[in-house]
């Protein structure tokens, strides 16, 4: 998150603020880039700021349901802005989708860049993350129905791996999004044959996930350990 305040935010770029997740507090545009300013933590409880000029309109605008990501930031499609600013109740945002375990959620959301950062020990180079022409790497790979969490292919076979994380959400909403984005990827980038397949990361098992991909030869499912060990200074 923090990375993302300071080196994605750019002046220019339109913010809307959130006041928890019905509420549209305002709408904005950033000024400068950000700053870090501890001297003011004291008072607003954060060291890091943005200059925004705020607008008069909208403020304080509330929706009838949840309409903002779980995030404290999140990336809007302009379709979605012109939705949360318009008359029109917007649709839920992929990361702001119903969350089981929300422990679980957070979790995963660092475990995805560990395994990015650690993918060829993981997986023991027998997959490749993937790299398109325009030198954007498959972590997070960006869609026109939402970002794959990874996107790798198969060293043995050249065939596309979609990868999602759980993230604590409902089975039945992992298994329709990977197939979504498996759909999108042998549309829009196999070649020449290419297989499409998916991978499911999770921590636990869960028999609804195991009797869904009983109907599947495409999806498979891995699950996780979390191992944590203190050690006495001798």
């Amino acid at each position: 998150m923090i990375w993302a305040f300071y080196h994605e935010i750019a002046p220019g770029d339109v913010v809307l603020a959130r006041r928890g997740r019905k509420i549209l507090a305002g709408v904005g545009t950033v000024s400068e880039t950000a700053f870090y300013t501890p001297e003011k933590s004291s008072v607003h409880s954060h060291p890091s700021f943005l200059k925004i000029a705020w607008g008069d309109a909208p403020r304080d605008k509330k929706f009838d349901s949840v309409v903002f990501p779980m995030h404290t930031l999140a990336e809007l499609s302009e379709e979605q802005y012109r939705n949360y600013i318009g008359g029109v109740e917007p649709i839920l945002p992929e990361d702001a989708e119903e969350i089981e375990n929300p422990s679980e959620f957070v979790l995963e959301k660092y475990l995805e860049d560990f395994i990015v950062s650690n993918f060829d020990t993981i997986f023991k180079k027998q997959l490749i993350i993937y790299e398109d022409d325009d030198g954007n790497d498959g972590q997070q790979y960006a869609t026109e129905i939402g970002p794959i969490d990874i996107l790798a292919v198969e060293a043995k076979s050249n065939a596309f791996i979609v990868i999602e994380l759980k993230k604590g959400r409902p089975s039945d909403r992992v298994i329709g999004q990977i197939l979504r984005y498996m759909g999108w990827v042998k549309r829009n980038l196999c070649t020449n044959g290419q297989e499409v397949k998916g991978l499911i990361i999770c921590r636990d098992r869960d028999s609804k996930l195991t009797y869904a991909l009983e109907m599947t030869k495409n999806i498979d499912v891995k699950y996780y350990a979390v191992s944590f060990k203190l050690s006495a200074v001798l």
